[in-house]
């Protein structure tokens, strides 16, 4: 894997919420530290998480900067396009990479009012357009399109000279990315129709629980070779 995203998402897949508005910037440091010590060649990227950004540029600073500096990752994510201009210029002006984000923002999830596809219609397309072409204007190295037409990615990949990230926005984005609870099948009953699962996981662990228990109740474990 070249890059390694340290989604607010584990605010879902990890802590058990239903939106990823909950996670803190203390919560996304721990696990960003985690990732990092892991990581032996990838780009690590870091989600700034909602309320860590949306006051002011000075805020979003302040709290790029505590990423970087408290997890040793090497940029961090943003969502939403003109809006968070001025703090995406700021945040690279201190030498902090950022990446973007558009089309369907999980942190503004009670505006939309559902995780439907976005930008199909041509006024939000449009808005796509203007947002993605600020952002690399402002110095993003890079921006996600989550949830919009596989045309609209397509057209916008065309227009850019940064890559874009794919999640549900089809084959034509520069690169794919997925939550890894989800590509592995950690999580049960969620089978968006973007994602491709390739491992069970889920039942993998909860058939070696049953034999656990099984064994442990029948007696058959510990053994005479698994004692001292």
């Amino acid at each position: 894997l070249d890059v390694l995203l340290v989604g607010d998402s584990a605010s879902n897949v990890m802590a058990g919420h239903e939106t990823t508005l909950p996670i803190t910037l203390d919560q996304m440091i721990y696990h960003a530290q985690s990732v990092v010590r892991g990581a032996t060649r990838a780009f690590v990227v870091v989600d700034l998480p909602f309320g860590s950004y949306q006051g002011n540029s000075k805020e979003a600073l302040n709290s790029a900067i505590r990423i970087m500096k408290e997890s040793g990752a090497h940029g961090v994510k943003l969502e939403g396009g003109v809006e968070i201009i001025e703090s995406v210029q700021r945040i690279i002006t201190a030498g902090i990479p950022v990446m973007g984000h558009l089309g369907l923002t999980p942190q503004s999830i009670y505006k939309f009012g559902t995780y439907t596809v976005r930008a199909k219609d041509e006024a939000e397309a449009n808005k796509l357009k203007t947002d993605i072409l600020a952002l690399q204007e402002a110095g993003c190295f890079s921006v996600v399109l989550e949830k919009i037409p596989a045309k609209l990615a397509k057209e916008v990949t065309e227009s850019l000279h940064i890559p874009t990230i794919g999640i549900g926005a089809g084959p034509d984005c520069d690169g794919q990315v997925l939550v890894v609870n989800d590509m592995i099948g950690l999580t049960k009953g969620f089978r968006p129709r973007f994602l491709r699962q390739y491992l069970d996981l889920y039942s993998g662990i909860m058939g070696a629980a049953q034999s656990y228990i099984k064994d442990v109740k029948a007696r058959d474990f510990p053994n005479e070779k698994e004692q001292y």
